[in-house]
């Protein structure tokens, strides 16, 4: 057995994956920055991004986990970068991760100190005359109807090299702070994504509810970019803790 599969925490498919982008004030982000890590921009922009999307085929260290296989999750993430000794490593760190099941928030909580919560879910991926359409994402918080829909136009296309597209779609690390003020990186393995250009994007959501008070402003505005990537089978390795 090879290191690489040795290392392999979670397989599944990530599919239909809608990205809201917001440009923010990157003070707002740099409380939440891990320790070992720094804030990375795309042509001098700090970021977040809203992400919906499907969980399929999901295993958990080789094994499926009967009633956990496909959901939804949708989360807030920023964008932070770490120089290692090969180079530098593009990563993101999560805000809020939501998902419709317990058991999910409690191992990754317990295992990554990740911020999962469960909420009620669910999603409509729509296609017309055999061609991807739209992709909806909703999610019941504090007993109303959150969501956010995509729009697309025209057919999948490749990422092209130094487009924003390609920044937000083109981290490969996770890092996350621990309850001890350390940091863990973890390596996030798939295929270089094809995606779609977005025609219109919706988001209705409590963001200072869900989120804080402080992402209101920026959220509020048109999203910078929209994007829908195509998604693949992916891996999560297990984490590390950086000294």
């Amino acid at each position: 057995m090879s290191s690489k599969t040795k290392s392999a925490f979670l397989t599944a498919e990530w599919k239909h994956i809608a990205i809201l982008n917001y440009a923010i004030d990157p003070s707002i982000l740099a409380p939440l920055v891990p320790a070992g890590t720094e804030l990375d921009t795309w042509n001098g922009t700090h970021y977040v991004s809203i992400v919906g999307f499907q969980f399929a085929n999901t295993r958990v260290l080789g094994f499926p986990i009967p009633f956990h296989r496909d959901f939804e999750e949708v989360n807030l993430r920023f964008y932070v970068r770490r120089k290692s000794p090969d180079g530098w490593r593009r990563g993101v760190v999560f805000i809020k991760e939501i998902v419709p099941r317990s058991m999910i928030v409690l191992v990754a909580q317990y295992l990554y100190n990740e911020p999962y919560i469960a909420l009620p879910m669910s999603h409509h991926i729509e296609s017309r005359d055999g061609a991807m359409h739209s992709a909806r994402y909703h999610w019941r918080f504090d007993g109303r109807q959150n969501g956010l829909t995509v729009v697309v136009k025209g057919g999948l296309q490749p990422l092209v090299a130094g487009s924003e597209a390609e920044f937000i779609t083109e981290h490969y690390w996770g890092y996350n702070r621990q309850r001890d003020g350390s940091t863990l990186e973890y390596q996030v393995e798939h295929p270089r994504w094809l995606y779609y250009d977005v025609a219109e994007a919706y988001l209705q959501c409590d963001v200072g509810g869900l989120y804080g008070s402080q992402f209101q402003a920026s959220m509020s505005r048109t999203p910078q970019s929209v994007f829908l990537a195509e998604g693949s089978a992916i891996t999560v390795n297990r984490g590390v803790r950086l000294s």
